[in-house]
């Protein structure tokens, strides 16, 4: 019974293949073969963007060279001379690292491939898997390698809007194929495996991986006797050229379509050959209006006043910019470059610029989340005192540090508070070892960093900003402070269509990433960093509002991520050699000696954001603080005076914007404005930061500051100074100057 069982099996499976195959013709060429363009559409239903007519050029085998074949063959199907059409063993092997959770993998010949490149389509359904099949074995059975080899070559997704081999050759190198050398080749042919990550021209932060790629190729292409060693070590990597993109795309156009692009693939909604089919009328979060005030902002505070032939530092000025809706986690403005078709790479979402002090919130939302204490037992609040002298060594870590604060400044014993508002980088960096680095990094984590984020090291340094996350993701990160501590995963998305079909999008239920307690009592302080600190140029936007400077090691990037209770905003300014794509430091720019966050990036939030809230009413903060949080008025400390000297009252300070009314809110008396507050925290738009000198080897830190610091201006007639009504009795505390861009 059990071998009569076993015959009829086979007959089984021998009959429905012999019948699959006899069924099953060889179809005419599919709409891939003549992609259809996308339709990219405004959150109002209006035309944002259509990504272009596709490019594709067919060439025969003979002109392709013989080693960008080989190339080709050692990346996706080394056997393809020598085996069947069908991989039966592959195709299995495959499904079982997919089901046991390796990642998905394809058992496909390039037969197969090209079955469905041309014939076929790119969805995921067992109906096609089976056509699929049957077509590969009648068409192995009917065509000759070369002819499928051709087919494959041509009818392949490359990236860059290009369609086989001749398209992607002048697309990356601006070449004829046949000009193609081993290397340009062995690089087309690492792109078939993820097109658009392994561009290392418009995704930097994926070089390594597509390194990784084109070397497994050239090895592959040693191991079939196709490249001598010799060769192989001979062969450098070729660098592709820009990318030229599609006139439809200029301005912004090109930034959104690219981000909304990566988007959808990143997210699994469509894969990336699918995406390329066309066809696909995509409607965006982006709010039309939001995204024209943002783009303004820019032109009006930042662009119009760049000068590069006066100013050669202008030049590599770049900006980056997004706006999200913290109650729906919709991106609602994305500001990516000065025009898609002059800066390619998409500033908002990059991955390699160092955050700065814009981190140091989550390490104050971590020590509250962690209920953390002090070294000596003390609760982490914003009225806990820390020592913030420069250059102080961080206790409770193996390897030493001592960071530098902006201007060398000590500042004695502060609280928490006053250490944010000043962006005291000595403070934070003893903090973040107090909560547990892990612990910090988590809660970063939790709040929406991506854990991949590079440079995403858990060190005493990481309080400093040393990480590398993008415009896009901070402003996930403080949007979940902003809605007291529910991440709504961001999108792009309303809506998918294709036909009469709607695409299902990812499920975005929003989830508690941290407490209330954690997240509104760092709410709290930065609404004092806007009030009383570094980001008092927020103020000019007339809402309540709470944010965060930062400035990166050497001048390279300045933040400024803030949020009213209904938007979060996020920009960043960037510098860049326009030629070889390299980091700079922005020190001389727009005439500046420094640029700050708190100068023109906090300039251009404002700005925005006065415009994107118009016409809705100013909404204050709802927050539960932490017990403990509140705090009490500070004494009035007037130094003795000579006869006919002005007060402390009366001395001159720089004229600053009219802060918005607010009503008494919990912890924060008077409207939320400080009385008699100590001098340290009473300069409104001073900045912060650190220089790299003295640190721990490797370690880079932030420089949230503009020069013009000084030690001038101590509170003096005390022994110590009286910081939060608690006598630090460590002297006398520095006074910085205000920079001189809060003078306009």
């Amino acid at each position: 019974m059990t071998l009569g069982g076993i015959l009829l099996l086979a007959l089984l499976i021998g009959g429905a293949l012999i019948a699959g195959y006899l069924l099953v013709d060889i179809p005419p060429a599919n709409s891939a073969a003549t992609a259809q363009s996308n339709v990219y559409l405004y959150s109002d239903g209006s035309q944002l963007a259509r990504d272009g007519e596709v490019n594709r050029v067919n060439v025969p085998l003979s002109q392709i060279p013989r080693t960008v074949q080989e190339a080709v063959l050692a990346a996706e199907d080394r056997d393809f001379h020598s085996e069947r059409a069908v991989d039966p063993k592959a195709m299995l092997r495959a499904a079982w690292n997919t089901l046991t959770g390796k990642g998905k993998q394809s058992g496909s010949t390039i037969t197969q491939q090209y079955v469905k490149n041309y014939y076929l389509g790119q969805e995921q359904t067992i109906k096609r898997k089976v056509k699929e099949f049957f077509i590969s074995l009648k068409l192995g059975r009917e065509k000759s390698k070369a002819y499928i080899l051709e087919g494959y070559l041509n009818t392949s997704y490359f990236g860059r809007n290009a369609y086989g081999i001749q398209a992607a050759a002048q697309a990356y190198y601006g070449k004829d194929v046949s000009a193609l050398t081993t290397a340009e080749g062995a690089y087309l042919a690492t792109l078939l495996n993820s097109p658009s990550t392994f561009d290392v021209v418009t995704h930097p932060q994926s070089r390594d991986r597509a390194l990784a790629r084109w070397n497994y190729v050239l090895d592959g292409m040693v191991k079939k006797q196709w490249l001598t060693p010799a060769e192989r070590t001979a062969t450098r990597f070729p660098e592709p050229g820009k990318v030229r993109a599609a006139a439809g795309l200029s301005g912004q156009r090109g930034y959104l379509v690219e981000a909304v692009k990566d988007y959808i693939t990143e997210h699994g909604i469509l894969d990336e050959k699918t995406l390329a089919e066309g066809g696909y009328r995509i409607t965006t979060t982006i709010d039309r209006r939001r995204q024209g005030a943002l783009v303004d902002a820019v032109n009006e505070k930042m662009v119009s006043k760049l000068d590069p032939e006066e100013r050669p530092v202008d030049r590599f000025v770049r900006a980056g910019g997004a706006s999200i809706d913290p109650g729906t986690g919709k991106v609602v403005a994305l500001y990516g470059g000065i025009d898609y078709t002059k800066q390619y790479v998409n500033n908002a979402t990059r991955h390699d610029y160092q955050v700065a002090s814009t981190f140091k919130p989550f390490v104050f939302a971590s020590a509250v989340e962690n209920d953390s204490r002090t070294q000596d037992g003390r609760p982490i609040t914003p009225n806990t005192l820390y020592n913030g002298d420069n250059k102080r060594r961080v206790t409770g870590t193996r390897v030493p540090y001592a960071p530098e604060n902006e201007g060398q400044l000590s500042y004695g014993n502060i609280t928490v508070s006053t250490a944010t508002d000043l962006s005291v980088n000595t403070v934070f960096a003893q903090m973040v070892v107090d909560v547990g680095v892990l612990k910090v990094k988590q809660t970063a984590i939790d709040l929406g960093i991506p854990k991949d984020t590079p440079n995403f090291v858990a060190s005493p340094a990481m309080a400093l900003g040393t990480m590398q996350a993008s415009v896009l993701d901070m402003t996930q990160a403080y949007a979940t402070l902003a809605e007291h501590g529910r991440r709504t995963p961001y999108t792009f998305l309303e809506k998918i269509t294709k036909g009469g079909d709607t695409v299902e999008l990812p499920d975005r239920t929003p989830e508690q990433a941290v407490s209330r307690e954690a997240a509104d009592t760092t709410t709290s302080m930065l609404v004092s960093v806007v009030d009383n600190g570094t980001g008092s140029a927020a103020l000019a936007a007339g809402r309540p509002a709470a944010g965060k400077t930062g400035t990166a090691e050497l001048d390279r990037a300045a933040w400024f991520a803030a949020y009213t209770p209904d938007l979060v905003t996020v920009v960043a300014m960037m510098g860049q050699d326009p030629d070889t794509g390299t980091l700079e430091s922005l020190y001389g720019a727009l005439g500046e000696a420094r640029i700050s966050g708190g100068g023109y990036p906090a300039r251009i939030w404002a700005t925005y954001t006065k415009t994107a809230l118009q016409g809705s009413d100013p909404v204050d903060f709802d927050l539960e603080l932490q017990p403990g949080a509140a705090p009490s008025p500070p004494p009035v400390v007037i130094p003795p005076q000579e006869p006919g000297e002005p007060t402390a009252e009366t001395t001159e300070t720089p004229e600053t914007p009219e802060r918005p009314h607010r009503p008494n809110r919990p912890g924060r008396p008077n409207g939320g404005q400080d009385e008699g507050q100590n001098q340290g925290r009473q300069n409104e738009g001073q900045t912060d930061g650190q220089t790299t000198e003295g640190q721990t080897p490797g370690e880079t830190g932030d420089q949230d500051a503009t020069p013009g610091t000084t030690t001038g201006g101590t509170i003096a007639g005390t022994t110590g100074g009286i910081l939060g009504g608690t006598t630090a009795g460590t002297g006398m505390i520095p006074r910085p100057s205000p920079p001189s861009e809060y003078l306009e």
